[in-house]
Formats: structure tokens, C-alpha cells, sequence
């Protein structure tokens, strides 16, 4: 049983880890996850391939990785560059920016633990080149990539994606964590994020999956009970200034990662999956830590964790379960994806 907070160093904030409440009773909503095995082509779905999207485009018949401009961006090269007048003492600026869509698999039924490392790592090397060429962009300050998995995290397409938004400003939590690795770096002359990956190799005991290149665990400061981190094990700014060996390394234990969420309980496991750079806005990046952090909304099977009035109102996040027995959980399971795995 742990009660206790623990301070988060990337956010400089305090988790509070209540693991003896994880079996208290609960008459709340349960959810369903429903893991059928899709059709690979699906007619009206508008990410598969040749078929029309809203915009009037139409996707190429592609076979690999395909990205295209989101025809619905958040931020965009069309915004206003004079937004409306802010009453009182409101503000407001123009909605700058460049949103992108990621194709992982021509296949609509495939998911990004499905690929194997091998074509998990020709989603990296998308990624990194995007990233690449959208911090090369006039006025592109951060570039974040996001996948949100799953019907009980509000996917609106199931086929395999994700989205790149690339802004005029950059996101607060990078922000937080621009700040806090170049606090420490300045403070002890070391990495913040390769002290917590020390830290977290000392005892070993939640970690997932690593080779001499990358690691992934929950860390001892986890806010989500099956949050997962991802990382090179060196320190890069952002992923296309990771090397080859390195990425390769990278792309296997991402995949590996993802394989024993999904074996935990033979589902496709939802989650926010987040790729963490550093700002691209000309300072100086040397400290940052590019990263992943992997948000499964989940605590068991059906029951997910909901942000509730501390979360959401209180801003302070309470972590009912323990990040060692949920990195053990996940150890326990096969390495080799349940739906492949008679293959």
C-alpha cells in the first residue's frame, strides 16, 4: 500500500499515489472496449486509400506511411491575422499554425502496435521528417505529434493515424519542461530526463522494455496507472536529430511497449500517446530530452479513470493504483501482440 505524494520533476508539480483506494467500491459507469477485428478497407472512411475526403481531395492509393494537411486544422496559414477586438481586460491572438495528418498503414484495421518495429520505425522517421520540415516553417514555434487511440478517448476515425499540430507559440507543458531541464542542467550540469532514466534503472522494477538505445517504464511519479514513458536513452532535442541506431532502437521498444499494453487484457488498448520536443522557436535546446508519454485512460479492464474535481478542478492528480505493480503487470505479459501471436 502506498499513500504519499511524489513530486514530478518534469512538471514541477506533486502527484499524490492513494494505491490502497484501488479497491474501493465502485457503482459508477463501466466502460466497453469493443476489439473486433475490422474490415482492411472501409468504403466511406476518409484516411484509407483513394477514397475521397471532405475536402474534396482524395487520399493517394498509398502502401506505407501517407500524410496529407488536416483539412479541418486547428491552427492554420488561413487564420486571421487580425483577430476580432478582446472585450475588457480579455486577449487574443491570431491562430497561426500548421496541422497535419499521419497515416500509419494503408490497412484500416491495423493499429501502431500491430506494425512491428520494422514499419514502426518508418513511422518515426515520418515523424521526425515532418517535425524537420515543419520547425523549418516561418512562425512555427513547437511541434507536438498526438495519437489518441480508441473510442473512450474520442477518436473520430479509427484507421490507424495520428496528427501533427505545429503552432505559432509553444504548448505550456513543453514549456513546463523546457524549464525544468534547464533548470537542472544549469543546476547540476547533468540531464534532468537522463538522471530520472538513472533513477529509474537503479532497482529496474518498472521498467517495460529497453535495449542500449531507448527505454520505456512507468515512471515512480506516474498520474495515469499504466502511463508509459518512451525515450532515447541519449539526449536528443527532438526526433530528427536522434540518430540511426538509436532510432532503430527507439522504434523497437515503442512497439514492444505497445504490444504488452495491448496483451494486458487481449484488447486494443486505448491511449494518448504524445511525442515531447523541444521548442523550435531559436533558443537554446541543448538540456531538453525528447521523449514519449503514453496516457492510457484505463485502471482495469472497463473502468476507466475519470478526471475528477481534484484533477480537473483542483489541478492535482491522484493515481489510485502502483507504478510498480502495474510496470510488473505489463512485464508479465508476452512480448509478441495476442493477435499475431499464432503466427
Amino acid at each position: 500500500m502506498i499513500w504519499e505524494r511524489r513530486w514530478h520533476p518534469l512538471r514541477n508539480e506533486w502527484v499524490t499515489i492513494t494505491s490502497h483506494r484501488q479497491s474501493r467500491p465502485w457503482s459508477g459507469a463501466n466502460t466497453s472496449q469493443r476489439d473486433i477485428a475490422g474490415p482492411s478497407y472501409v468504403e466511406d472512411c476518409y484516411l484509407c486509400p483513394g477514397n475521397e475526403r471532405i475536402s474534396g481531395a482524395t487520399n493517394d492509393h498509398y502502401r506505407d506511411v501517407f500524410v496529407f494537411d488536416n483539412d479541418h486544422p486547428a491552427f492554420g496559414t488561413d487564420a486571421p491575422a487580425q483577430p476580432s477586438d478582446a472585450p475588457g481586460i480579455y486577449r487574443n491572438a491570431p491562430a497561426n499554425g500548421i496541422c497535419r495528418v499521419v497515416c500509419y498503414s494503408p490497412d484500416h484495421s491495423e493499429t501502431l502496435a500491430e506494425l512491428g518495429a520494422d514499419r514502426t520505425r518508418r513511422v518515426l522517421n515520418c515523424w521526425a521528417d515532418e517535425s524537420a520540415d515543419l520547425a523549418r516553417s516561418a512562425g512555427i514555434s513547437n511541434v507536438l505529434v498526438f495519437e489518441n487511440k480508441g473510442e473512450i478517448v474520442g477518436v473520430s476515425n479509427p484507421h490507424p493515424h495520428c496528427q501533427i499540430y505545429a503552432p505559432g507559440f509553444v504548448f505550456p507543458t513543453i514549456e513546463r519542461e523546457y524549464q525544468s531541464m534547464t533548470d537542472h542542467f544549469e543546476r547540476t550540469g547533468r540531464g534532468l530526463f537522463e538522471d530520472i532514466i538513472e533513477t529509474e534503472a537503479e532497482g529496474g522494477r518498472r521498467i517495460i522494455a529497453g535495449n542500449e538505445h531507448a527505454i520505456a517504464f512507468v515512471p515512480w511519479f506516474a498520474r495515469f496507472p499504466y502511463e508509459l514513458y518512451v525515450a532515447p536513452r541519449g539526449r536528443f532535442p527532438s526526433l530528427d536529430r536522434i540518430d540511426d541506431d538509436c532510432m532503430t532502437g527507439l522504434a523497437a521498444v515503442l512497439s514492444e511497449a505497445l504490444v504488452r499494453l495491448d496483451n494486458l487484457w487481449q484488447q486494443s488498448f486505448p491511449y494518448m500517446l504524445v511525442v515531447h520536443q523541444a521548442p523550435c522557436d531559436g533558443r537554446d535546446t541543448s538540456a531538453y530530452h525528447c521523449h514519449m508519454q503514453v496516457h492510457p485512460p484505463l485502471r482495469a479492464p472497463g473502468l476507466q479513470k475519470f478526471l475528477a474535481g481534484v484533477e480537473t478542478g483542483g489541478g492535482h492528480f491522484l493515481n489510485d493504483t502502483d507504478p510498480n505493480e502495474k510496470a510488473a503487470e505489463l512485464r508479465a505479459v508476452p512480448a509478441r501482440h495476442y493477435r499475431h501471436a499464432s503466427s
